[in-house]
């Protein structure tokens, strides 16, 4: 852990998403965390909308930065990634100090199951795992029709306990450090039947591709999770304006698949719990699988010795 939270200070928290620095989310955690006048609050976030970009990083080119208000914060837009935020926010290049705790959200949609491996929000908190700083990502499951923007302050209070207990602990350098959170909100945030510990189940909305004759003109993908395919706008074009050598395909949802257990993320987050998971870097294949190429590699040399001869 790069440090611990001393009596004679308020702790520091850096916060940064995948939406954007001008995202209701992220500006509804802000003014909470700043409203408790407990924390020294910092932001570090992208420039524009990064969502779904998982936990690419910028190599080879230098990243623009560039100080912007926040009441309460001290906050610059970074033209990289969820990622490459969080790298530099607790590089003690931008910020003279490393922060304590690392939150990256408050994310438009759910980021559960196997949504996680896309998902800009997690990778936010996953860079600070991998630097030894704990983190937390936060996403609410933002529904069209049925959400509002004052969802995301309910989302960013609901949470506020879970904030100050990670801070406790690190104060007392009881914290666990092969470990970082991802907590998920349900959409209807203000009636949650609290928090719960699950585990990342393996939800995912099975994606196609169609040929298309328009030109894709912006619209969001709300969340890694929540697939709204109503949030695109486009513009038809001529189709025999589009040759052969210039075609256009565009992504949609086939359908969804879950195979979730009572206590997975998911299956947590639709029956109205605040759900907790705690996510580490490594990536193990089911011990069925393991047991299988145990016996099988063994065989391979074996077999291609017998093909030569």
């Amino acid at each position: 852990m790069e440090g611990t939270v001393s009596s004679d200070r308020r702790p520091t928290i850096m916060v940064t998403n995948d939406d954007g620095i001008d995202a209701p989310g992220l500006r509804a955690l802000v003014h909470v965390l700043v409203s408790t006048n407990r924390y020294e609050v910092l932001v570090c976030a992208p420039d524009s909308e990064k969502s779904a970009v998982s936990h690419s990083i910028t190599w080879r080119h230098p990243l623009s930065v560039k100080q912007v208000e926040i009441d309460g914060a001290k906050a610059f837009a970074v033209s990289g990634t969820p990622a490459d935020c969080t790298s530099l926010g607790i590089s003690k290049t931008l910020f003279p100090s490393t922060p304590d705790l690392v939150i990256s959200g408050i994310n438009m949609g759910s980021n559960c199951g196997y949504h996680i491996v896309y998902s800009g929000t997690v990778a936010g908190a996953r860079e600070a795992f991998f630097n030894g700083v704990p983190s937390v990502s936060i996403s609410y499951d933002w529904v069209s029709a049925k959400s509002n923007i004052h969802d995301f302050t309910l989302a960013a209070e609901a949470c506020l306990p879970i904030i100050s207990a990670i801070l406790t602990e690190i104060k007392n350098q009881t914290y666990p450090q092969r470990c970082f959170l991802n907590i998920d909100l349900p959409t209807d945030v203000v009636n949650h039947k609290g928090y719960k510990l699950t585990k990342q189940g393996k939800a995912i909305f099975k994606m196609g591709w169609r040929q298309v004759t328009s030109n894709i003109q912006g619209g969001k993908m709300l969340s890694t999770m929540t697939m709204d395919t109503d949030s695109f706008a486009s513009t038809e074009t001529d189709a025999s304006t589009i040759s052969q050598e210039h075609r256009l395909f565009k992504r949609e949802v086939l359908g969804a698949q879950v195979e979730d257990d009572d206590d997975t993320d998911h299956k947590s987050l639709q029956e109205g719990y605040i759900t907790v998971t705690p996510l580490g870097a490594l990536s193990h294949a089911e011990k069925d699988s393991q047991a299988y190429f145990t016996d099988w590699l063994p065989g391979v040399a074996e077999r291609l010795s017998s093909s030569a001869l």
